[in-house]
């Protein structure tokens, strides 16, 4: 009994390091609403992901999509054109974050109806 639940333990451990990885990656405020935004339209240009995210900056922006292509989600291209423009695609490894994307919309949806249906007083950003 004791091998069984020291087995279990370890493996709870291992997902537990599992989801502290994936937060590391996807925490703060604006990387998941980057990578949904180039999700919707496969290849964004920078200016193009500002618009689509109220309330961010050039410069976090510009940040955060250094730290997404760091951990391979976002490829970088620079197009040949004038003025010079820049282009946001995921790469494959991003690609995998597609059905949690959407899974977070649904929920997303499902919960400002219910906070919001309910007369609720906590405001949603």
């Amino acid at each position: 009994m004791k091998c069984v639940i020291a087995e279990f333990q370890q493996e709870q451990k291992k997902r537990m390091r599992a989801v502290q990885d994936s937060m590391d990656v996807l925490n703060g405020k604006w990387k998941i609403s980057i990578i949904s935004s180039i999700c919707c339209y496969k290849k964004r240009r920078f200016s193009d992901i500002l618009n689509d995210i109220e309330g961010i900056s050039n410069r976090m922006l510009s940040k955060e999509l250094k730290e997404l292509e760091i951990n391979q989600l976002v490829k970088r291209t620079v197009l040949d054109t004038q003025p010079i423009s820049v282009q946001y695609e995921l790469t494959e490894h991003g690609d995998t974050l597609q059905t949690i994307i959407s899974n977070l919309t649904d929920w997303g949806i499902v919960h400002r109806k219910k906070i919001v249906g309910e007369k609720c007083p906590v405001l949603i950003g």
